[in-house]
């Protein structure tokens, strides 16, 4: 349940943007309180997912399975992190998310390739996550639509 994102990462079609939509409204729920319990959040959900991730690989003997979203939620909750909660931020940090994710840039690529186990599932969405955050706090330095 925990790899899977509750079974999103079931969704025959596009499974981890279905792991990231349901990043987006758990972090609604976790978006109200202060940024210390916000990053803790993410710390614990990037550590049951790291152990999660190994464990998957473990029992299938397959690495990265597609089915393995919790990687896009804890990503998208870096995206979103400490920023005011409207649905512009949350559609924002989706977009840019999910962007970075697929297109994977140095070093999330880097990650992707040379790591193994759950370090890589997760961290190369942990990157991708930062590149949104740092496009985000970006856009909203220059007064755009955040």
């Amino acid at each position: 349940m925990i790899a899977t994102g509750l079974g999103t990462g079931y969704a025959p079609v596009a499974p981890g943007t279905a792991g990231s939509i349901l990043g987006v409204f758990a972090y609604v729920l976790i978006a109200q309180q202060n940024w210390i319990w916000q990053l803790a959040w993410i710390l614990l959900v990037l550590l049951l997912g790291w152990w999660a991730s190994n464990e998957w690989e473990k029992e299938t003997g397959v690495h990265d399975d597609r089915r393995i979203v919790v990687d896009e939620i804890v990503g998208v909750w870096i995206a979103l992190f400490a920023f005011s909660p409207n649905e512009w931020v949350f559609l924002g940090g989706f977009l840019l998310f999910r962007l970075f994710d697929i297109w994977k840039p140095f070093p999330a690529n880097w990650i992707d390739r040379t790591w193994k186990g759950g370090k890589s599932v997760m961290f190369d969405d942990v990157v991708a996550g930062l590149f949104a955050q740092a496009v985000m706090r970006l856009l909203f330095r220059l007064g755009t639509f955040l």
